[in-house]
């Protein structure tokens, strides 16, 4: 095994341990922001019967588990078991239309070839003013190669909402290039410690919270208030009230 794909390894051991939100959010400062902005979304908009499309190890589960009345998920390569369906994002023909309330779709889309087809499929899916909640990467290295197609700007994003028919609700960027930066150095020191004992992991977080993760989220919101280097975006959007 290379250098490269040690990292890699550890890296998910890392993400394994370190699973539950209070510890993993600082493991990064990009994974730092997207519980900033995800969270509060996902209180105010994720209601009913929802799914998590492309869930990953359903790093949000936690939050949501006692706020929605069922909870079911999505992925093409499940990372974890009791996945719901297995399938793709682009033909979700298992699933009848009109069936959920509401839906999280979570850094899926750049890894989709064609993600209006994915859009258009959960729009269908969803019932009359149902919501679903996106987060796509604006700023981003080179990752699940060589399934990693797309970077997205809120225009872009916009563009691609509406041409489905969703109503746009809000978008809202996330992070900036400290983000990015810190992220890279993040994982960086936390692979190299996925190899050495438990405590020093956990020291490791502690000093990539406090010395990475915390200092550049606060310089991007001093250095760029615009946003105009943001890491990414979340996207809240509505299928309008009418009939399936």
């Amino acid at each position: 095994m290379n250098l490269r794909d040690r990292l890699r390894a550890n890296w998910h051991k890392v993400l394994q341990e370190f699973h539950g939100a209070s510890q993993r959010r600082y493991l990064s400062p990009a994974m730092y922001v997207q519980y900033q902005v995800v969270l509060p979304l996902i209180n105010k908009y994720v209601h009913g019967k929802m799914i998590d499309l492309g869930c990953g190890d359903m790093p949000f589960r936690e939050f949501l588990i006692n706020q929605v009345d069922s909870y079911d998920s999505l992925d093409l390569w499940p990372q974890v078991e009791n996945v719901t369906f297995v399938g793709d994002i682009e033909d979700m023909s298992m699933i009848e239309p009109c069936a959920y309330d509401s839906a999280i779709c979570l850094e899926v889309l750049e890894h989709v070839p064609n993600p209006q087809q994915a859009i258009k499929e959960i729009y269908r899916i969803l019932k009359p003013s149902g919501v679903v909640l996106f987060s796509v990467p604006h700023l981003s290295r080179l990752h699940h190669i060589p399934h990693d197609y797309f970077r997205f700007t809120p225009y872009g994003l916009t563009h691609l909402l509406q041409l489905a028919g969703f109503d746009v609700v809000d978008i809202q960027a996330k992070g900036g290039i400290f983000c990015f930066l810190g992220h890279q150095l993040s994982i960086i020191i936390m692979s190299i410690c996925g190899e050495m004992p438990y405590l020093i992991r956990k020291i490791a977080l502690a000093v990539t919270k406090h010395c990475i993760t915390l200092p550049c989220y606060k310089m991007d919101q001093i250095w760029d208030p615009d946003r105009l280097f943001a890491l990414g975006y979340v996207a809240v959007a509505r299928k309008p009230g009418d009939l399936c």
